[in-house]
């Protein structure tokens, strides 16, 4: 009966001793427990009746200074999961997703209290700056994790982020150093929605998961050389309009000047990444001040800051051939062992293809809508044949880019690799391998071949019978590496 009359809710982080025991457990616990607790917590916290305002918003920062190392953590073994385990990627994924919505959805619900003033809210107002901070946060991790899966951000989340901005900017306080976390370095409301347009201006539809990891790394490094400005400036690249709900967008003409207008640039951005290439051609290693989270491969590293590079340069790449708008359907296979399988005639099963509708097509490649509510596989980086609607021939191409526009559609973008590829079975010192040649092969010319991964030896030749003809090819250079293939430049030793 005494707890009737209690001024506290009936609930475990009334009591800051018990929410302390709860908030070690997660932060020390195992990751995937930890993260399915934390989210049901959040739900709960924002919920309840009877928290003051104020303790209501510590519980939530408490619960997310422990939660959020888990979250990242779970995020990153999604990534690495992806091509072994794409299960387990998924159910990693979803429940990285569901703890940033739920941090999302409790905060939300502490800033509408205290933008009507609910009662209590003068005690809370000094957290106001580090709700909003963490708010910011929360919702460029939604980005990052949505990317993973190649979804696109809907007008919401830019408007929702951008009045985030707009509102700390209208105080005053858009670019007071708060630390995000204890021990974290200090930021600012103002740097953190820059860190979200930047990495939505980066092209990440063309990257794979790992390199969309990087990416952000990267781009964390390289955030101070960026500056949010009011000014229109010759320099500006991009332009954002942090009142609407679009994301940032090159500048390829003046947009209607509002108070709400904003632009950025990489033109000092572009001049460190040529010095950490320098650094990085001349040592062999990463400069040890870039954090990266973990140990990448030199080449791995370059060619993601090769492509951050392109997309922050004034003038934006410019296409290689000319687009041809079109309305036609593809066939299409994927995976070497069954793309090999329909080159070579041995298979024919029609539930193995996909159909997909091509858009646009160029010589170098095509863009296509693919129907995406079955296809696990389709990645940036994949293999794919294709074959034109009524037609024999079949074409070699790999995904460049890839956004899933709804639920149960896509956009992929394609790059074609070979419009006459063969498939041969390749003798590589007595071992049987599957491989796709994609050039015609001349005696002392040079050919590629794909093959799976695992198949390439260093200095190990092929030889293949081709229309009738003993061929003998030596390998040089790895030149593409895909998700579940590599294409090496052989040199023509024989074909005769």
């Amino acid at each position: 009966m005494l707890g009737f009359f209690s001024k506290h809710p009936d609930h475990p982080f009334a009591d800051s001793r018990e929410a302390k025991r709860i908030c070690d457990e997660i932060a020390t616990g195992d990751a995937l427990h930890a993260l399915k607790e934390a989210s049901a917590w959040l739900e709960s916290i924002a919920s309840v009746e009877g928290f003051k305002l104020a303790v209501r918003l510590e519980r939530m920062l408490q619960l997310d200074e422990a939660a959020s190392p888990q979250a990242r953590r779970v995020g990153r073994d999604a990534i690495h999961q992806g091509r072994k385990n794409p299960s387990q990627e998924a159910r990693l994924w979803a429940l990285a997703r569901n703890y940033w919505q739920q941090l999302v959805t409790a905060y939300e619900s502490v800033r509408q209290r205290l933008s009507v003033g609910e009662k209590d809210s003068a005690a809370a107002a000094p957290l106001r700056p580090l709700l909003l901070m963490r708010l910011v946060h929360a919702r460029a991790a939604l980005l990052k994790l949505d990317q993973f899966h190649y979804a696109l951000m809907g007008g919401e989340f830019w408007s929702a982020l951008g009045a985030i901005y707009l509102e700390a900017e209208a105080e005053g306080w858009a670019q007071q150093a708060i630390s995000l976390y204890p021990g974290h370095p200090a930021t600012s409301i103002e740097r953190e929605y820059l860190k979200a347009l930047l990495f939505q201006a980066s092209a990440m539809d063309s990257l794979l998961p790992v390199e969309i990891e990087l990416a952000e790394r990267l781009i964390a490094h390289f955030l101070p050389r960026f500056k949010l400005t009011r000014e229109v400036r010759p320099e500006n690249v991009y332009w954002v309009d942090a009142a609407r709900p679009v994301p940032p967008t090159r500048l390829a003409k003046l947009p209607e000047v509002n108070s709400s207008l904003r632009f950025f640039n990489g033109g000092e951005a572009l001049a460190a990444i040529e010095a950490v290439q320098a650094q990085i051609a001349a040592a062999q290693q990463i400069p040890s001040e870039i954090n990266l989270g973990g140990q990448y491969d030199t080449a791995y590293v370059s060619t993601v800051l090769e492509h951050l590079a392109m997309c922050w340069a004034p003038k934006p790449p410019m296409r290689k051939d000319a687009r041809h708008r079109v309305k036609s359907r593809l066939i299409v296979a994927h995976g070497m062992g069954d793309i090999h399988g329909y080159l070579s005639g041995h298979l024919t099963d029609p539930a193995r293809v996909e159909a997909w509708i091509v858009d646009d097509v160029s010589l170098g490649g095509m863009s296509v809508q693919v129907p995406i509510s079955r296809q696990d596989w389709l990645r940036v980086g994949v293999l794919v044949a294709m074959q034109p609607e009524g037609g024999t021939n079949w074409l070699l191409g790999t995904v460049r880019r890839f956004a899933r526009i709804s639920s149960s559609q896509g956009q992929v973008g394609t790059e074609t690799l070979s419009k006459t590829p063969r498939a041969v079975i390749a003798d590589a010192d007595g071992l049987q391998t599957e491989a796709i040649l994609l050039d015609q092969p001349v005696a002392g010319e040079y050919v590629r071949m794909a093959l799976p991964a695992a198949a390439v030896e260093d200095k190990v030749a092929l030889t293949f019978e081709l229309d009738g003809k003993r061929t003998r090819l030596h390998p040089r250079e790895i030149l593409v590496t895909g998700v579940d293939f590599v294409i090496v430049n052989y040199l023509v030793q024989s074909y005769n």
